[in-house]
C-alpha cells in the first residue's frame, strides 16, 4: 500500500509542472509511439485470447485478466496497418479511458520517459484528416508519435453523443443560445463530441486544440481589458495536451487575477485515484470524466443557472 501512496505521491509532483511520463513502445516497424503512463494500469505478454464473433475486425479477441473479461485491440490494424501475426511474442498494454479497461496489442514495449508537455507538438499541418495521431515529439533524435486513442475507440466502439430527456428544460434552451463556452482538446474526435453535445443544449462553442493556444486566447482578451468570465459561461479543457497541459494552463488562470474567476472543469479520459488530489492542487472547480453527455450537459445547464441568480 505504501508502494502505491508514493506513486500517487510522486505523480501528483508533476501536477502544474507540465510534465508527463510516455511509455514508448513499437507496433510494426522501427517507429516509435508513445502513450501516456497515467492511463496505463499494467503491461504483459499477450495472453491467451477468445476470438468474439460479430466484433469489430480491430478486436482481436478477449482475455481473461485477473478475472475480468477484457477487450484487447489491435493498435497497428486500428491505425490502418497490416495487424501483428506474431501474437505469442507481443504485449498487451492495459489501458483505462474513460472508466473502460481495454487491452492494446503492440509488438514491444520500450521503455518509460519523463518529458515536458511543452517538447510535445500537435501533428504537423498536412498530415490529413484521417490521421491517427494526437501529438509528436523528438527523443534522442527519433520522432515519437502519440496516438488518439479516443479516436480509435470512438470508431471501434462509438458512444452515444445524444442527451437524456429532462437533462435539459426549455426555459434554460432558451436562455443557453446568449451564453458562450470556451473548450479546449487536443483530439478532434473529442472536441466534436463536446460541440455537438454542448449545441444542443443551445450555448455557442470556440473550440481550441490545446492549452497553449487557449491560454494565448484568454491572455489576449484580458490585455484588451475584456473579462473571460464574463464571456463565457466556463472553460472545458482536456487534461492531457500538447505545449500545455490542462493542469498548467488551470494553475495559469488561477495566477492571473484578470482571468482567476473564469470557471474552469477539466474534462478527461483520464481515471483512477490521482485527479480529485490534482483537481483540488490547480484550483480547478470541477472533473468530469469523458464522455457522459448527461454530465456534460448537467453542468452546462447548473452554471446557466447561477449565472442568471435562478
Amino acid at each position: 500500500m505504501a508502494g502505491v501512496l508514493d506513486s500517487v505521491n510522486q505523480r501528483t509532483q508533476l501536477v502544474g509542472q507540465n510534465r508527463l511520463e510516455l511509455l514508448l513502445f513499437r507496433l510494426d516497424g522501427k517507429q516509435l509511439y508513445g502513450i501516456n503512463v497515467f492511463k496505463v494500469k499494467e503491461v504483459l505478454q499477450c495472453p491467451k485470447l477468445t476470438i468474439m464473433p460479430k466484433s469489430s475486425p480491430v478486436v482481436r479477441g478477449v482475455a481473461n485478466i485477473r478475472g475480468g473479461t477484457i477487450p484487447i485491440l489491435d493498435l497497428a490494424l486500428a491505425t490502418g496497418r497490416t495487424g501483428l501475426n506474431d501474437l505469442q511474442n507481443s504485449f498487451v498494454i492495459i489501458t483505462e479511458y474513460n472508466t473502460k479497461v481495454q487491452g492494446f496489442l503492440v509488438r514491444s514495449v520500450e521503455r518509460i520517459v519523463n518529458m515536458n508537455w511543452e517538447e510535445i507538438h500537435p501533428p504537423p499541418k498536412g498530415t490529413g484528416r484521417d490521421h491517427y495521431l494526437t501529438a509528436v515529439t523528438r527523443l534522442d533524435q527519433q520522432l515519437v508519435e502519440i496516438i488518439d486513442v479516443e479516436k480509435i475507440l470512438a470508431e471501434v466502439a462509438p458512444m452515444s453523443e445524444a442527451i437524456s430527456e429532462g437533462v435539459v428544460d426549455v426555459e434554460t434552451q432558451a436562455k443557453a443560445v446568449s451564453k458562450k463556452v470556451l473548450i479546449c482538446d487536443d483530439s478532434s474526435v473529442a472536441r466534436k463530441q463536446v460541440t455537438r453535445c454542448l449545441e444542443s443544449v443551445g450555448v455557442e462553442v470556440v473550440s481550441l486544440n490545446d492549452g497553449r493556444q487557449a491560454y494565448d486566447y484568454l491572455h489576449k482578451m484580458v490585455e484588451e481589458g475584456r473579462r473571460p468570465e464574463e464571456e463565457f459561461l466556463m472553460l472545458i479543457s482536456d487534461i492531457e495536451m500538447p505545449e500545455m497541459d490542462g493542469y498548467t494552463l488551470t494553475a495559469e488562470i488561477r495566477s492571473d487575477p484578470r482571468m482567476q474567476k473564469l470557471h474552469v472543469i477539466l474534462h478527461t479520459s483520464l481515471s483512477g485515484v490521482f485527479n480529485q488530489a490534482m483537481v483540488k492542487k490547480v484550483g480547478a472547480d470541477d472533473f468530469l470524466a469523458k464522455f457522459r453527455p448527461d454530465d456534460l450537459a448537467s453542468r452546462v445547464v447548473e452554471r446557466i443557472r447561477v449565472s442568471d441568480g435562478g
